[in-house]
């Protein structure tokens, strides 16, 4: 069984050959230090990098990739190597990223062993403006092996690392690092092609972006299969009309760069940008057989190009069907997130060059009077309405491929990535194995509201969830056709006004029971249980499918009394596994310990809170999680505002969800405002109590 270190915590390794394996949220450098008893590095040569990649007993890879294999002989490591440190910093002028805390997923680290089994891993939660790391380190210590989290993050990259660590010529190494994963990215970039109406994957490209020619992941090399859309997107306004005008960069985890040379943001001229992701498989498209020469009929012009492949679910690479459409749905994703900043950026070109035309035709004072200048007026429109209508028509062909792609992928969904009015629920049965990732909701963008996204997070959840009922959060701007959306779905009596603050509350607690539900439905039976905090009691007629069911045992006590014996409960808990874990004596746990996943939902905070009670659920929303203890809560963040600046860290830890739509969640690749639907039952369903009814049964066949 894997140990999962938190930092600063170590774990005694039985083996001496193990594999470190990495995984990032985009392309990253591995490298290895072989340092002294103190840590220190004797000269350049204590270093395995992509530029002298072997070491003895040491060998890392060559190239930025998204996903590393270190291979570690500790057996074969000279004597006075003592500590052997794994780095990871973000390549120059290959990803978008600057930094690790702008990544969409956090780096990991797993030591296994050859086969793959995990002996230790790690996950570098909380980095921010670093862009090296120190990740973990193999030490000998009194003759055996033991690997350590570090997580040890440097803002000023590579060489202050690496001078930290003693290197005499860090500056020099750290440039030499830089310039062969250039060499190594230059020798992966194909020639450039023609330019296809298609992506590698069989799926309609969208016309107006260019072919793809830049650097495949390599882990997508390895397997000699071209990779899929990646996250950098660019929009191209037409060239009789201009320049072309790239839109922002968008590159997310894993992103394959742009072609030699270039920067996200402003390739060269005539270098088309990487449209693949790389983490989606290319499925070719079948060919057109063309009538044979002489045939009757036989067409006189050249023979049309293929048409797109359908769609297929679970597409993308993966080691299961649940891994690949989980990469499937992100995809999608980034895809749409291109596309759409593609249409902004040439509406944005489109605007502006209406506006230069106009300035010019009209800067001369002889000029701004007569039929001149009118026709000046009219023809500078008629440019601007040329090309957002073909920015337009660019994206509508994005979108119907997208689309297409969503009816295939959405009912092939796993329970844990499904609606709840998906048929999967309707045949589920207890989960044998804990999901990879669970469902929070659905996203889409203002340009296409028909075309939704399966917001999907990985479990276990890093961090807590807040579910926002304050009716302040929530500005009017007018009728919203996403509050149509939710009462025509959702059955919300949401009126085009200001929201109804009775009417969040109810919605609160229903999405609180929704995702409760889930979370219970997709981990086997006993691994996972529910508990509330509900002071005032408000919440019990909200509560009533987990109470008839039975798989919340009994009503939450109210009062002050309640909410600090569930504090109490829980705070031993996190305290207890923690030390067992850190003594890996989990066999010592007392037996009135319940080891399964905890969910705390806490409702109408801060009432019945006291101080220590606010300080104890601090300390389970940043503790907690490490440690199977999740908070999920249900408040209204102006009624706490007598704590002042004391409660700012817990809601910054919080992931804030939303009772109704709400365009509050932005990406990290080029901050488009994304409206979240929350994961409620349609209108009338009994959905919810179905499934939690099969898992109170479930629960009774385990224990007997």
């Amino acid at each position: 069984m894997t140990a999962e270190l938190v930092r600063g915590q170590n774990h005694a390794l039985d083996r001496t050959r193990v594999e470190i394996r990495i995984t990032a949220g985009g392309p990253v450098v591995a490298a290895v230090t072989l340092g002294d008893a103190q840590g220190r590095l004797p000269g350049t040569e204590a270093v395995a990098h992509p530029g002298a990649p072997r070491r003895t007993g040491i060998e890392v890879p060559r190239q930025a990739a998204a996903e590393h294999r270190l291979a570690v002989d500790l057996g074969a490591l000279p004597d006075a190597v003592h500590r052997v440190s794994v780095l990871l910093a973000l390549p120059t002028g290959i990803g978008a990223l600057t930094t690790f805390g702008a990544a969409a997923a956090p780096p990991s680290v797993r030591v296994t062993d050859l086969d793959g089994t995990g002996l230790a891993g790690y996950t570098l939660t909380g980095l921010g403006a670093e862009s090296a790391v120190v990740a973990v380190e193999l030490y000998r210590r009194a003759g055996a092996w033991k690997v350590r989290a570090v997580g040890q993050g440097y803002a000023d990259g590579l060489a202050a690392l690496l001078r930290d660590q003693g290197l005499p010529r860090a500056a020099e190494l750290a440039a030499e690092i830089e310039e062969a994963v250039g060499r190594g990215h230059a020798r992966a970039v194909p020639a450039p092609a023609p330019a296809a109406a298609h992506r590698p994957d069989g799926h309609a490209r969208p016309q107006h972006l260019a072919p793809d020619t830049a650097t495949p992941p390599a882990a997508d090399r390895a397997a000699a299969a071209p990779p899929a859309p990646s996250d950098g997107h660019s929009a191209h306004a037409p060239a009789e009309h201009g320049p072309s005008v790239h839109a922002p960069s968008a590159h997310g985890p894993g992103s394959a760069p742009t072609a030699e040379g270039a920067t996200p943001t402003a390739p060269p001229a005539g270098v088309p940008v990487d449209y693949r992701h790389p983490k989606r498989r290319a499925t070719p498209a079948p060919a057109t057989p063309t009538p044979p020469v002489g045939a009757p009929g036989d067409p006189v012009s050249p023979a049309s190009p293929p048409a797109p492949s359908l769609p297929v679910a679970g597409d993308a690479a993966g080691w299961s069907m649940e891994e690949r459409l989980y990469n499937q749905v992100w995809g999608m994703f980034e895809d749409l997130t291109r596309s759409v900043a593609a249409y902004r950026s040439a509406s944005d070109f489109a605007e502006s060059r209406l506006e230069q035309e106009l300035d010019t035709a009209l800067s001369d004072p002889r000029n701004r009077l007569g039929t001149a200048a009118d026709a000046a007026r009219a023809t500078a429109r008629d440019k601007h309405a040329a090309l957002v209508t073909q920015a337009r028509a660019a994206l509508d062909r994005d979108l119907a491929q997208l689309a297409a792609e969503s009816e295939v992928v959405e009912p092939a969904l796993p329970p844990a990535f499904a609606r709840w009015d998906s048929p999967v629920w309707q045949a589920h049965r207890s989960a044998q194995e804990r999901p990879m990732a669970l469902r929070l909701g659905e996203l889409h963008l203002p340009e296409v509201r028909d075309l939704r996204i399966p917001m999907l997070v990985r479990l276990p959840l890093e961090r807590g969830l807040w579910i926002d009922c304050g009716p302040d959060a929530y500005a009017w701007r007018g009728p919203d056709p996403d509050r149509a959306y939710a009462r025509r779905e959702l059955g919300s009596a949401l009126t085009d006004g200001p929201p109804d603050e009775a009417e969040l509350r109810r919605l609160s607690l229903e999405t609180a029971v929704a995702l409760a539900a889930r979370l219970l439905a997709v981990h086997p039976a006993g691994e996972f249980a529910i508990q509330v905090i509900d002071p005032g009691g408000t919440a019990l007629p909200a509560l009533a499918p987990l109470l008839e069911t039975g798989v919340l045992p009994a009503a939450p006590v109210p009062g002050a009394q309640g909410v600090a014996t569930v504090l109490e409960g829980l705070t031993r808990r996190v305290d207890l596994v923690q030390m067992a874990v850190r003594s890996r004596a989990a066999d010592a746990l007392p037996p009135d310990v319940d080891t399964a996943d905890q969910l705390l939902i806490v409702h109408d905070f801060p009432h019945g809170f006291d101080d220590r009670a606010v300080t104890r659920l601090r300390y389970l929303a940043d503790e907690g999680p490490a440690v199977g203890v999740h908070l999920l809560m249900v408040a209204d963040r102006a009624q706490a505002r007598e704590y002042g600046p004391v409660l700012d860290p817990l809601w910054r830890s919080l992931l804030r969800i939303t009772p109704v739509p709400d365009a509050h969640l932005v990406d990290p690749w080029v901050g488009h405002a994304w409206t979240y639907e929350p994961p409620l039952a349609p209108r009338g369903s009994q959905v919810v109590r179905q499934v939690l009814a099969r898992v109170a049964e479930a629960r009774r066949e385990r224990r007997s």
